[in-house]
């Protein structure tokens, strides 16, 4: 079964959005109080992990089906 743009942009769509929230998560973790939170920085960080993960995306991915 071959790979479908629409099954790629699906798998990697998720999985970057998965990243962008484990990323949040870690970064605001990082703050001993709520207050301290740089959420510049967390912004920053999340949506660079989320970039980076749709490029590491186009190596493969595991979820969908390749021939």
């Amino acid at each position: 079964m071959l790979i479908t743009k629409k099954s790629w942009w699906k798998a990697a769509g998720l999985r970057a959005i998965r990243t962008v929230a484990q990323t949040a998560t870690a970064t605001i973790g990082s703050a001993v109080l709520l207050s301290e939170v740089s959420w510049l920085m967390v912004l920053s960080a999340s949506v660079l992990a989320g970039i980076l993960s749709l490029l590491m995306s186009i190596g493969g991915i595991p979820e969908v089906p390749q021939d």
